[in-house]
């Protein structure tokens, strides 16, 4: 069994090194091929089975054996290396005005609609929360401008249930309609989120009725009678009159702050390692944050059988070539370094270089971003690390080095 010791931390891969071969057999015809792709990933990841190298200081001959990583993005331990790269991008973006935090969430009964269909439902979702904004920040009377924004997929809630919802960052402001002039948000204020919940409400619900009268689709097991067209309007109908939940959450002290969150967000999976505290015969024991309770007692522990841990795990894996992140607006692919450049320019801003954050960016699981070159550290001495012999996946070097193995 996999035990949490002191100074080694419990990982994802250990609980799937245990337990994943005896599950996978149990329900063997009912996984997805993603999900066994992933699995099979995080258990070999950082592990003599994907190869690695042999690194040797200049200076004091150390030397240590760094094995690869599988760059599944679904893994919790390799999203460091790509977050580190998306955010440099990211913060030579920055524009010097406050930024606003949004989410847009589904309803429990469409979410389960929406784990039957990811690839479809969650297509909808960005694109009607993205055409909300749009819609809603052209209207003169809310804001009279074209925005700009970053949107980001989330599938879970703390305690890994399924959960999808947007988080979406925002400048506040955007460019006038004609392109001269820069149109500011008020103080704190960014849009009506009742305004925004409506009318996300009836694009959603307009778009997802479509998709299923195109056929697009499929239901199973308890849904199975929601192939039917009438079924199908009489299980949405409820909806249609209920609140949806869009809010908005205070604004970003500054640029510097929004990196920080989007470090610890864009590529976070289902949950990290740090998150891990046991692993043995009574289940997987981990921490979570209980929304319903308050203060202190919100962040506790709980406790799942391992079968329960990997099936919650594995609800959120996604869809292959599935973005789950997305550019909309000013910050859409195709025109974005246009409409950064007009927008400083209508700031009176000059590009002087990327944000640089204080604090090293860290991956999703809190730990240091690997390095990317052999020119590191040498951790015995500080001198220069180089590499000296690369070995293929499933070998081993010609001559291990004494020193314990560590991560690429």
């Amino acid at each position: 069994m996999s035990q949490k010791r002191p100074g080694e931390r419990l990982e994802v891969a250990d609980i799937f090194r245990d337990h994943g071969p005896a599950w996978r057999k149990a329900r063997a015809g009912h996984l997805s091929l993603g999900q066994l792709k992933a699995m099979s990933a995080i258990e070999c990841c950082r592990t003599a089975a994907l190869g690695g190298h042999v690194a040797a200081c200049q200076d004091c001959g150390h030397s240590h054996i760094a094995y690869n990583s599988c760059r599944n993005r679904h893994c919790p331990k390799c999203q460091g290396a790509a977050a580190k790269e998306w955010l440099a991008a990211r913060g030579a973006e920055l524009l010097q005005v406050p930024y606003f935090h949004l989410v847009f969430t589904l309803p429990k009964p469409i979410s389960d609609i929406a784990y039957q269909n990811k690839a479809v439902v969650y297509d909808i979702l960005f694109k009607t929360a993205a055409r909300t904004l749009i819609a809603v920040a052209a209207n003169p009377k809310h804001l009279g401008a074209r925005i700009g924004f970053t949107a980001v997929l989330h599938t879970w809630g703390s305690a890994m249930t399924h959960h999808p919802h947007l988080h979406i960052i925002a400048p506040g402001g955007g460019i006038s309609p004609d392109g001269k002039s820069w149109i500011p948000c008020r103080p704190n204020f960014f849009l009506h989120v009742r305004v925004l919940s409506k009318l996300f409400q009836r694009l959603f619900l307009e778009t997802l009725t479509a998709a299923q009268v195109a056929g697009r689709l499929h239901f199973f097991n308890d849904l199975a009678h929601l192939s039917e067209p009438d079924a199908f309007a009489a299980y949405l109908a409820p909806w249609h009159d209920r609140d949806w939940v869009v809010y908005a959450k205070k604004p970003f002290a500054g640029p510097r702050t929004v990196l920080a969150y989007l470090s610890r967000y864009t590529h976070r999976v289902a949950i990290s390692n740090s998150r891990l505290i046991s692993c043995d015969e009574r289940g997987v024991v981990f921490r979570y944050k209980d929304y319903r309770r308050k203060g202190r007692e919100r962040y506790t522990t709980m406790t799942l059988t391992s079968d329960e841990f990997i099936h919650r795990f594995l609800l959120h894996v996604l869809p292959s070539r599935f973005h789950r992140i997305r550019y909309y607006g000013l910050l859409a692919n195709g025109h974005r370094t246009h409409n950064i450049a007009l927008a400083r320019d209508l700031l009176g801003q000059l590009l002087d270089g990327p944000t640089i954050l204080s604090e090293p960016v860290r991956a999703a699981d809190d730990e240091p971003v690997e390095a990317s070159s052999p020119a590191y550290p040498c951790p015995a001495c500080g001198g220069v690390m180089v590499i000296i012999e690369r070995f293929e996946a499933g070998a081993q070097p010609r001559a291990p080095p004494p020193t314990k193995a560590v991560a690429a």
